[in-house]
């Protein structure tokens, strides 16, 4: 669990960075990077709390 938080943590800080770096240069690529970032952040987060909810329902069973 501490493991997903901080790679968690760590991708969206990453796409902070991108973001400002975006503003600082205003080069097109920094913001595609921080979007990939998180639109795929995003997508592991869904499928970690997935697998918790799915343990927690086998344990139910």
């Amino acid at each position: 669990m501490l493991i997903a938080r901080l790679i968690v943590g760590l991708l969206l800080f990453a796409a902070v960075v991108c973001f400002a770096m975006y503003i600082g240069t205003r080069q097109e690529g920094w913001r595609r990077r921080g979007i990939v970032i998180v639109k795929w952040t995003v997508l592991a987060g869904l499928g970690f709390f997935a697998v918790l909810i799915l343990e927690r329902l086998a344990l139910m069973l």
